[in-house]
């Protein structure tokens, strides 16, 4: 049994009471969980104990509050807190989100309707305009990390690996496939390539036209056998218009998705 599930039950800086494991990643565990005193319910994203001593993961970890919380858009999701564990492992509280994620628009045969897509990328990008209008780059659109309510609402995730366009940083030959600056299906050409001193917020709209793309059509817009052969692809191919792939879409939504790719 994965030690996560041994933090359930466990009471954190005598106030979060953690009552269920609500997902399990390479890189953290994020449980439901409730003030002891007035109730609130929220979610707590705790990093690995054992990555805890990499302190460029540590960083990247707390980013995720820093910059949610700098956008203040409603579609980011707020980050209420951040704080150790007694085991020295780091978290935050986040507001406690209860629905889907869209990549299960992506899997089998669930579709959304076209006109669905189109409002959920609406309110995306209304959240990336004032994101990129404080210079904070997403840098990791994809369905996983649109994330719609039960009642409907539509929230980005996970800025962890958002930067600041005005401080880029050094990432040459550092593409990081294991820990992520990206994910290649989702990845525009200049970021597969390492480019970072032209990424900027274009590159957040190629991956919500990649997204749309995949919305629709119901397949990653790139697939191949390994995620090198796909940056691959993603250094080297262009997409394909929505159109050749869905020929019964609108054609003014094929524009519109092949103008963002």
């Amino acid at each position: 049994k994965d030690p996560a599930y041994d933090r359930v039950g466990t009471l954190l800086k005598d106030k979060w009471k953690l009552e269920k494991l609500l997902g399990l990643g390479g890189s953290a565990a994020v449980y439901a969980a409730s003030h002891v005193n007035n109730g609130r319910r929220v979610a707590v994203k705790i990093l690995h104990t054992e990555l805890c001593a990499r302190k460029d993961l540590v960083r990247r970890f707390l980013r995720e509050g820093y910059f949610a919380n700098k956008i203040g858009h409603p579609c980011a999701v707020a980050v209420l807190d951040d704080d150790k564990t007694d085991d020295g492992a780091v978290f935050l509280v986040l507001e406690l989100l209860e629905g889907h994620s869209l990549d299960r628009y992506t899997r089998g045969k669930e579709r959304l309707p076209t006109h669905e897509v189109l409002r959920i990328a609406d309110d995306v990008l209304d959240l990336l305009a004032v994101a990129h209008a404080e210079g904070v780059i997403h840098r990791d659109v994809k369905p996983a990390n649109i994330f719609l309510t039960t009642t409907n609402q539509v929230k980005v995730l996970d800025f962890g690996i958002a930067r600041l366009a005005e401080a880029p940083e050094a990432q040459q030959g550092h593409t990081q496939l294991g820990t992520g600056i990206g994910t290649p299906s989702f990845m525009s050409p200049e970021q597969a390539r390492g480019r970072w001193n032209i990424v900027d917020g274009r590159s957040d709209i190629w991956a919500l036209g990649a997204t749309m793309f995949s919305l629709i059509t119901g397949h990653k817009p790139r697939e191949a056998e390994t995620a090198n052969e796909e940056l691959l692809i993603a250094m080297t191919a262009p997409m394909p218009s929505l159109g050749d792939v869905s020929r019964d879409v609108h054609p003014l939504v094929v524009q519109l998705v092949d103008k963002a790719l």
